[in-house]
Formats: C-alpha cells, structure tokens, sequence
C-alpha cells in the first residue's frame, strides 16, 4: 500500500512539473507578441503566466489521519491549484515603426523576462529528473521485493 501511495506522489508531481514546464514554453514562444488578447476593445500584449500548486489533500487516509490525531501520515504529492498571469507592468520599447506603436512611437512588450524563464525552466526539469529517479527508485525495490519473494 505504502509504494503504492508512493507512485502516486510521484506521478502527481511529475504531472505538475510537466505543466510547469509547458507554461513556461508558452511564455517563450510568446516573448515578442503584442497582440495577447483584446481588452477594453484594444490589444494588450501577452502577459506572462505563472502555475500555482498546493499539496493534494483529497484523499480520504489523509483526512481519516487528520481525524484521529496522527501527524505520521505521509503527503499526497501535489497538484496544480491554478495558472495566473503575472500583473507586472509591461515594457516600453521606442519603435516608431512598429504597427502597435502609440502616438509616441512606443510599443509594450510582453512582461516575459527570457532569463526568468530559463531559471524557471531548469527549475521544473530538475524537479521531473529527481521525480523520475524517485520513481525508478520505487520500481527497483519492488522488483528486488518479488526476487526475494521467489527465492
């Protein structure tokens, strides 16, 4: 039951992390876009997104933990609470030329900072290795578990 719960911990922060490391993408790939999305009836650049997550206390053990007063009990991984955008203020480029430039010949840019979202980026694939090697670590030990059970 314990490597059981123990694959599942693994597998919700691995899902996680993939959804980290998507979002992050898409915040690559849109580092130059302009026209995000409309609001107010005009074009806001694309504004940077962030994932939030929070422990995943769902399951029924760990509220039946809780209840009779144990702390022992294990978590159960993590889970995506919700993607927010990042409310910090656009940049002000000078490109006169440019079609979304205003009267003064400026242009927003996105809010994405590249180099934050590499940090990012190697964040979340760091934490999918360790929880890759978590789990074949876990798959290991069950493996050596039969061995022993056939010998």
């Amino acid at each position: 039951m314990t490597i059981f719960h123990g694959f599942n911990t693994t597998a919700s922060a691995l899902t996680a992390q993939r959804l980290r490391m998507d979002v992050v993408s898409s915040n690559m790939a849109n580092v130059d876009t302009t026209r995000g999305r409309m609001v107010d009836g005009e074009w806001e650049p694309y504004r940077r997104k962030m994932v939030e997550m929070q422990p995943n206390e769902n399951r029924f053990s760990s509220h039946l933990s809780k209840a009779m007063g144990r702390s022992d009990h294990p978590g159960n991984g993590v889970k995506v609470s919700r993607i927010v955008e990042d409310e910090t203020p656009f940049k002000l480029v000078y490109q006169p030329d440019h079609p979304d430039a205003n009267d003064e010949g400026y242009v927003q840019l996105p809010n994405v900072d590249p180099l934050k979202e590499m940090v990012d980026m190697m964040s979340a694939t760091r934490s999918y290795e360790a929880n890759v090697t978590t789990l074949n670590a876990t798959k290991n030990m069950l493996m050596k578990a039969l061995e022993i059970g056939r010998g």
